[in-house]
């Protein structure tokens, strides 16, 4: 059985001033970790333009919640 998965792209620009968006790399690991802390088994990467966050769509309610406390959505 397959577990649906879905994916999360914020845009760099949109980043909250408390995030450095010159260090993409760590702020996809910051993400990460807080959605871990959280209960969400996601991962987090820097693309080019933007954040990739992939993670059970089962954990979508759950994820929002943490993103939103970041102030990302």
């Amino acid at each position: 059985m397959t577990m649906a998965t879905t994916t999360i792209r914020i845009d760099f620009a949109t980043l909250p001033d408390h995030l450095d968006r010159s260090r993409p790399s760590v702020v996809a690991e910051v993400i990460e970790a807080a959605l871990r802390e959280g209960g969400i088994n996601a991962d987090c990467s820097d693309l080019f333009s933007h954040l990739k966050i992939d993670l059970p769509t089962a954990q979508l309610a759950a994820a929002s919640a943490v993103l939103v406390d970041l102030q990302l959505i």
